[in-house]
């Protein structure tokens, strides 16, 4: 009678490993299915601004940071916006805060503040040493394109230790 329990109990614990990665993968090829491309903006196109020891300052020419075509997507796009080196950055800049912007392509190549999925206007949303990260909602079928529209800083050293005081970004839209 034991061993009729212990062999039921195996066979049972074989099925669930056996079928558990199957539905595991299944989950996983689901969720890579691309939602939108994402492509980095043209260099000459991007944000500027002036750093040096000491300085304090903002950004003296508004760019494009990422541009973004959901146009094949029907469903809303959530969207993360990560300062890729902040943890370098922090041992030069007291502070860095940077206005982030996203635009919609309109009528005619016309572009236009974006709205999330409620239809509102997305806020007005900033992206520092301190959080890293910015979050929203886009909807789909449309082209995007996340900007740095405005910022301050204040540069204690210019001479970074491990790279560049230039800020790094990486962009996913899921």
């Amino acid at each position: 009678m034991w061993n009729k329990k212990l062999m039921l109990a195996l066979a049972t614990a074989v099925i669930l490993l056996v079928v558990m990665p199957v539905s595991y993968t299944y989950g996983n090829e689901m969720a890579t299915q691309e939602a939108a491309r994402v492509e980095v903006a043209e260099p000459s196109v991007a944000p500027t601004w002036t750093v040096f020891a000491g300085a304090i300052g903002g950004v003296t020419t508004p760019g494009d940071l990422f541009c973004i075509d959901a146009t094949d997507n029907d469903t809303d796009l959530e969207v993360a916006l990560y300062l890729t080196n902040a943890q370098q950055l922090i041992h030069c800049y007291r502070y860095l805060i940077l206005k982030v912007g996203v635009y919609v392509e309109g009528e005619a190549d016309q572009w236009q503040k974006a709205s999330d999925g409620n239809g509102e206007l997305i806020p007005d949303t900033y992206i520092t040493l301190r959080n890293g990260q910015v979050r929203f909602i886009v909807p789909g079928k449309a082209k995007y394109r996340v900007t740095i529209d405005d910022g301050c800083f204040y540069c204690m050293r210019s001479d970074a230790d491990s790279g560049s005081v230039s800020p790094q970004f990486r962009l996913i839209a899921e």
